[in-house]
């Protein structure tokens, strides 16, 4: 179950990278869901997109 201070939303993903992403996740010692968290923020950090920011721009997109 998702904590309460987590957005929960449905994926759908292609079978092939679902199964890329689960690997990954294995080997990181994580769920998919938390390897997914991880590669989305390491992806925003690379575009100089800090969290706060990304917030703050979703809150009118509720």
């Amino acid at each position: 179950m998702a904590a309460p201070d987590k957005k929960a939303f449905a994926l759908r993903l292609d079978p092939a990278l679902y199964a890329a992403l689960a690997r990954l996740a294995n080997a990181d010692l994580r769920s998919v869901n938390a390897e997914i968290e991880f590669l989305l923020r390491e992806a925003l950090r690379a575009r100089g997109v800090r969290e706060a920011q990304a917030e703050n721009e979703q809150d009118g997109e509720n």
